[in-house]
């Protein structure tokens, strides 16, 4: 064994000695290798995620200048490491991962749900275990031949060991200067503006998913991930201008509706807020395309004849799900905050005045109930800051398990919540976010049939939502159900039913308008119900409102708000100027030090230094 060893390391050391003599032999190919590399690594990246040489080539083509801005960014990074490093072949190494790594990434996603990769996205490379659990990865004989041509172009420099003579000294400051000059593009906004435009990249708000997968095709992938990386930075939140104490106090000074509190404390009912996963009525569209729906919505439709049913605007398309939870769990815009795609990473660990924390307050026991990993989105930390008794996820379900496809199922859902009902002796709030309709809708009678597998898995909700509402209407305490989804359905981003619609940045404000169906076991007046569309987390009010559960300042205010601006969705319509007021109200329960009226109980409550310390 020693003998054999020692034989290897002679090879190694043979092997290693060749490549110190091709790195003076062959100057001019390493020369060749190294100035060409970036040029390599933007093309393979590039053609990787367009699958097809000929959409490569046209464009180039077209968007000549986008290509020369991808070939600079890609040689700042390639020297910058070069420079660092010293020998070629790490930084080739370091460079081809990254950029084919990416590049992988936004083929899968953009084949799983329609949406193209940025920069936030990364936000969530700790929970690449939830989600290769949605993602349609197909490994195909042309993505292999890719790889393996970046591979051959690494082995090429591996063999023939282009680096740099220089000494760390003298490297160093014209690495930090690529390395830099890079990083500036993309975060100084006098720095990124004017390259954009000298290279003609496309720097167009998107206001919608639409207009977003818009710019994509103006920029295609590396110019777009480093345009929409820019763009986020910018678009960072901020305090408003006139936050302060005096401000927040003045706009909780309104009259409050204090005649309703009574019956409230009379009887307290059980709410329970459903948010269902990717629940969305396809009716509106048969008109249009033959869809083949049928009965699917026949247990909605036997739900809602017994209670309520009205349209909501929910903040989101095809995915960012906690974008809708963060709207019902707080009762505040998402646009608020700059319509972050995770408004949960924005919370300061510290008690949060959520809906739970007010219904807390008014002597309920509360639950939040997700069939899923507590660690997706993080919300088994973040969410022990809302205001539940009880957090449970899927390894905490006390009813037996079934699963529909991928996932539990939501008759085990709403078993869990029946029994949580049953086993609480104090009212119920609950919120749940359902799991079983997630993506991917490759799994029924034809794999290849996204819609018809989508809307058998939809059915199967409607018709055991109609049995939790059977069996919630035999029991003798008063109980409110709300149900809505998150958004439209997650579909693969080429030839879906939102191609087949002519969906685009102008017209798409329809896949926001959600239904919703409030029911409740005992008489409820809808009279007060609003006629028109509203913004999704304007719903908390408008239940406490139903249920005559007492007000504060903050609530009246909220429903004051209410009917001044209904709505008040970047992604649904753009044209909305900014409201001062939600904007205010939102950042001083989020970020700032909560002057406005709250739920928190005084010992759990943080103002936003004490939480950042």
């Amino acid at each position: 064994m020693k003998e054999k060893m020692i034989a290897v390391r002679e090879k190694i050391k043979k092997f290693n000695g060749k490549r110190e003599e091709n790195s003076q032999k062959y100057k001019m190919t390493n020369l060749f290798l190294t100035i060409l590399f970036p040029i390599f690594i933007v093309c393979m990246a590039e053609i990787n995620q367009a699958k097809k040489l000929s959409k490569f080539v046209l464009f180039v083509a077209e968007r000549p200048s986008v290509m020369l801005f991808n070939i600079m960014i890609a040689s700042l990074i390639f020297y910058g490491f070069l420079l660092l490093f010293k020998k070629g072949w790490i930084a080739v190494l370091t460079q081809s991962f990254i950029y084919m790594a990416l590049s992988i990434t936004e083929l899968c996603k953009f084949n799983t749900n329609g949406n193209h990769l940025i920069m936030t996205d990364m936000k969530l490379v700790k929970s690449v275990k939830s989600l290769t659990s949605f993602a349609y990865i197909k490994i195909t004989p042309i993505l292999i031949t890719y790889i393996l041509i970046v591979v051959l172009y690494f082995a090429a420099v591996f063999w023939f060991n282009p680096k740099m003579k220089m000494k760390m000294s003298r490297r160093i400051v014209p690495a930090i200067a690529c390395i830099g000059a890079c990083i500036s593009v993309v975060t100084i906004p006098a720095v990124s503006k004017p390259v954009y435009s000298l290279f003609d990249v496309d720097t167009t708000a998107a206001d919608n998913t639409f207009k977003l997968n818009e710019k994509f095709e103006n920029n295609s992938f590396l110019a777009f991930f480093c345009q929409t990386a820019s763009e986020n930075l910018a678009n960072r939140l901020t305090e408003p201008e006139n936050y302060n104490e005096d401000t927040v106090a003045a706009m909780m000074n309104v009259d409050v509706e204090d005649d309703t509190a009574g019956s409230f404390e009379n009887e307290k009912p059980n709410v329970i807020m459903v948010m269902s996963e990717a629940l969305a009525d396809f009716r509106r569209f048969d008109d249009q395309l033959d869809l083949n729906i049928g009965d699917t919505y026949q247990g909605f439709d036997n739900v809602a004849a017994q209670g309520y049913k009205g349209t909501a605007i929910v903040p989101t398309y095809a995915s960012w799900t906690v974008r809708t939870e963060f709207e019902l769990n707080f009762g505040l815009p998402v646009r608020s905050l700059n319509d972050p795609n995770m408004p949960q990473r924005l919370l300061l660990d510290r008690a949060q005045p959520t809906i739970a924390s007010y219904y807390k307050s008014w002597g309920y026991s509360t639950a939040y109930v997700h069939p899923f990993m507590g660690s997706f989105y993080s919300r088994q930390r973040v969410y022990a800051n809302f205001g539940f008794d009880q957090l449970i996820f899927d390894e905490d379900f006390t009813v037996p398990i079934n699963y529909y496809g991928t996932y539990i199922d939501d008759q085990t859902v709403f078993n869990q919540v029946e029994k949580l009902i049953k086993d609480t002796d104090e009212p119920l709030f609950l919120h749940t976010t359902t799991m079983q309709n997630h993506q991917p809708y490759n799994q029924g009678e034809d794999p290849n049939d996204e819609m018809g597998n989508y809307f058998q898995w939809i059915a199967k909700t409607g018709t055991d939502f109609e049995a939790f509402i059977n069996d919630l209407s035999e029991i003798d305490e008063p109980t409110v159900v709300f149900i809505i989804g998150d958004h439209y359905p997650s579909l693969k981003g080429e030839n879906s039913v939102y191609d087949q619609l002519g969906m685009n940045g102008d017209n798409c404000s329809v896949l926001y308008e959600q239904p919703f169906i409030i029911w409740s076991n005992y008489d409820l007046d809808y009279s007060s119900m609003p006629e028109e569309e509203f913004s999704a987390f304007y719903m908390p009010y408008v239940i406490m409102d139903l249920i005559d559960a007492p007000k504060d300042e903050f609530i009246q205010a909220m429903q004051n708000k209410m009917e001044t601006q209904p709505v008040y969705s970047t992604n649904y319509d753009p044209s909305v100027e900014r409201d001062e007021e939600l904007d205010i109200l939102t950042y001083d329960r989020i970020l700032g030090d909560i002057v406005s009226s709250n739920a928190i109980p005084e010992e759990l409550y943080k103002t936003a230094e004490e939480a950042e310390n």
